[in-house]
This record gives C-alpha cells, structure tokens and sequence, in this order.
C-alpha cells in the first residue's frame, strides 16, 4: 500500500514535468510568449482580486483586477481604478512586480534564475529571448538578457535616490522612498502608474521630478540594444544603423512634440495660461516627450486643445524604439517608411541611411506593421463608439482612448474611468494585442520564406 503511495506520488510529477516539456516542443516562440503573458496576466488579476489588496478590504472584483492586471504587465498605465487611494501597500506592490516583469519580459528573468541556478539556456530559448528583445540574432542573447537587468535595475536605483531626497522633505524619509520606488519602476518601463490621482501634476514645475522622470522614460524607450551598442563603442561611427536611426528619431520627434505643444498650448487658458513661464516650459517638454509610450502626465490631458490632442494621438501611434520598454509602430518603423517613400518620390532607387542600404524586406515588414496597427486603432475605435454609445463630438476621446491603448501608452483624456464593462473587455484585449502584436508580427515575418514552384507572369497596377 505505502509502495503504490509513492509511486503515485512520483508519477504525478513526472506526468506534469511530460506535460509541460512536451507543451514546449509543440508550441513556436510566439505562442509560448502569449501563453507566458497570459498566464502573468491571470496571476496578477488573481492576487489584485484579493481583499488584501484593496485598501477598503474588500475586493475590486475581476474585471477591474484584471484590467489594472493587463495594463501592468503590457505597460499600459491606463487605469478604471486610483491607484494611490483604492489599492493598498500590498496591491500597489503587485503592480510595481507586474510592471517590471513585463517591462524586461519575463524570459529576462528566466535567463536570470536560470544562470544562478546553473541551467543551460537552449536553442527554444534563445529564440524566444531573441523574439522578446527585437535582436536580429541569436548570439549573445544570454549577455544580453544579463545587460538589461542590469541596466534597469541601475537606473531605476539611481532615480529612486533622487527621487528620495527630492521627496523626503514632503513625505518623510520612508514614504518618500517608496514612492520614489514605485516611480522609477513605472517611468523607466514607460508604464505611467502614478500614486497619485492627477498623476504627475502637482510638479508640473519642479525641474528634478521632471528631468528625472522624462530620462527615465527616454532611456528605457530607446531599447536596451541602443544603449547597450552605445555604453560599448561610445562613438557615433561605430554605433550600428539601429542605434543611428533611433537615436535620431527619438531626438527629432523630442524636439517637434516640445515645439508643437509649448506653441499651441501657450494660447490655452485652461492649460499653460495657469502657469509661470518656466512652468510653461517644463510643461511642453514633459508633455510633448511624455505620448512616446510614457503615460504620465503634468497637465490635465482632456483640457489641452483638440490640436494638441490629436498631436499626441500621432505621436502615441509612433511610439518608442523596438526592443524597448515603450509601444507603438516604433521610431525605426517610421524612419523606414519615411525613406522609403522620401526615395520612391525621387524616382526609385536603392534606401539607404548613414550610408548603410536598408533591405526591402525591411520596408515591406515596417508597411505591413504599420498596416496591421492602423486597422487595429479604427477597429477599436468603431467598438469603443458603439459600445460607449459616444457621440459624434466625443470621437476624439474615442482615437485617443484606442491609441493610447494599442500603443500601451497609457494616457487619457478622462474616457477610462467612465468605461461600461463591455468598454473594459475591449480595451484589456487591445492593451493585449498591442503589447504582443508587434512580437509576433516580427516573428512571423522573420520566418524563412517559402519558395512556390509556380511562377506568376507581373502585370501592374494603378497607385495614386
């Protein structure tokens, strides 16, 4: 009797250890991705359910657990619940966990326990690390999965202390740590949870905070293969085409967002007419940076002027750099297409930058991403109209909201709180898709392709 105990007993395992094993075998890196965040996903909205969580003691129930959870892990910051006031110590501890694992992807951490407990990293998972960190090669990924908690954590550190010596003067010494934490945790991931209800706005003018959080947010924007390709060779001609295109990129799309907002908004009232002249200019800073995937806010969002509004709109669609911490179509995508049309208007001819030519498939690869995120963003957008049952002159809030979300972004012009149930379940699949879309686009164009024995005479149609 005690014998078949044990056998049982040791069978059990080594069924699920067969299970899981063969689980692996048969599923590709993007599905096992989805799996991995899925399951993320649902822990979190578990422990988020709990009372304990609450700050009250009873539970938020399952659908607001499992927004906040989604909107955590895919870096989101769009929230149905205040953060500071409804969530306890606990609760808000789960989220800061949930953020920074899905900021550096959970195959970093796995990478992670895995050399401390002496595993070897196979092929399967390099691939899937490759997938989760846009490297387009599989060599030096381990390294690399090394470099980037590393990096995180030394920069998240470095700001908490900051941070910390910028707040203890209003909080004292442990509150203002904590929330120093929690902070850097949410700007360097360019997930924009806040502690506080109006977000970052209470220090609308305070240079630190506002420096602080915003190289953050750019650092963990441009994508750990930049910074690492940039600590590495620390000069411009040996930095790799990637890291000249982003580099470039983010600083021009910097330059136009502070330009474009401090010009528009210095005629609104509502917004820049409340504050000093060097307010004014932190505000446009912060705020014209801040839709690069950030979410955080120093001004309120729905008082800005539809022109600024919808700028930010362009600008959330953009995005950060790929294998960032930041959403979008990405900066690189962009350039891509610009060059490539900027060429086909000159006549043809071979896409090039910084004397490095740019291969076709890679345009066709930024078209079919920018494509797919367009038809994402008006079909979201058409769902949310019906499903909020908005009007005509509220379609803006409607763009933003489906943006904002697909981009994991995370701002809002007021539109998430008021959200029906079906208006939730919409947005948690869109902050989903748009955390995982991209990865699984790259993969799926980054397979070998098919060679077809047929061959189909070339005729042509017409364009414009």
């Amino acid at each position: 009797m005690n014998s078949n105990n044990r056998n049982t007993q040791h069978s059990a395992p080594g069924k699920m250890e067969f299970f899981i094993n063969k689980l692996k075998k048969n599923m590709s890196p993007p599905q096992l991705i989805m799996l991995v965040f899925f399951t993320l996903i649902l822990i979190g909205t578990a422990l988020l359910a709990l009372p304990h969580s609450s700050s009250t003691g009873r539970s938020i129930g399952l659908l607001d657990a499992l927004f906040t959870a989604t909107s955590a892990i895919c870096v989101n910051g769009l929230v149905v619940l205040d953060t500071g006031s409804v969530f306890s110590t606990f609760g808000q501890v789960i989220i800061m966990m949930l953020i920074q694992i899905g900021g550096l992807g959970f195959m970093t951490f796995g990478v992670m326990v895995a050399i401390v407990l002496g595993k070897r990293i196979g092929l399967k998972q390099r691939l899937i690390i490759q997938q989760t960190t846009h490297s387009t090669s599989a060599q030096g990924l381990v390294k690399l999965s090394m470099y980037m908690v590393l990096i995180a954590f030394a920069f998240e550190a470095l700001a908490t202390i900051v941070l910390t010596l910028r707040w203890q003067q209003d909080f004292g010494w442990g509150q203002a740590a904590y929330y120093a934490l929690f902070h850097s945790v949410s700007a360097f991931n360019n997930a924009g949870f806040a502690l506080w209800s109006d977000s970052l706005s209470p220090f609308v003018g305070d240079p630190i905070v506002n420096i602080t959080i915003v190289l953050l947010f750019i650092i963990g924007g441009l994508g750990y293969i930049v910074i690492v390709d940039v600590f590495q060779k620390r000069s411009w001609k040996k930095l790799s085409l990637h890291s000249k295109v982003v580099l470039v990129g983010t600083g021009t799309l910097s330059l136009l967002g502070f330009l474009f907002i401090y010009f528009l908004e210095s005629w609104n009232p509502s917004t820049f007419g409340q504050l000093s002249e060097s307010e004014q200019v932190l505000a446009a800073f912060f705020q014209g940076i801040t839709p690069r995937s950030s979410g955080f806010n120093t001004i309120d969002i729905g008082s800005m002027l539809a022109a600024s509004q919808f700028f930010i709109i362009i600008l959330m669609f953009i995005g950060a750099a790929s294998g960032g911490t930041g959403g979008g179509i990405k900066i690189n995508t962009l350039v891509v297409l610009i060059l490539a049309t900027i060429q086909t208007f000159r006549g043809g001819g071979q896409i090039h930058a910084f004397k490095r030519k740019i291969a076709g498939e890679t345009v066709m690869r930024a078209l079919a991403v920018v494509m797919s995120s367009l038809v994402v963003v008006l079909g979201v957008s058409l769902l949310l109209t019906i499903s909020e049952g908005m009007l005509e002159e509220h379609f803006l809030e409607v763009l933003f909201e489906a943006t904002s979300a697909f981009s994991t972004t995370g701002l809002s012009m007021g539109l998430t709180s008021e959200l029906s149930p079906v208006g939730k379940m919409i947005v948690t699949i869109t902050m989903f898709a748009g955390r995982l879309g991209p990865l699984t686009l790259a993969y799926a164009l980054a397979q070998k392709k098919r060679t077809s024995k047929i061959g189909y005479a070339e005729d042509h149609i017409l364009i414009g």
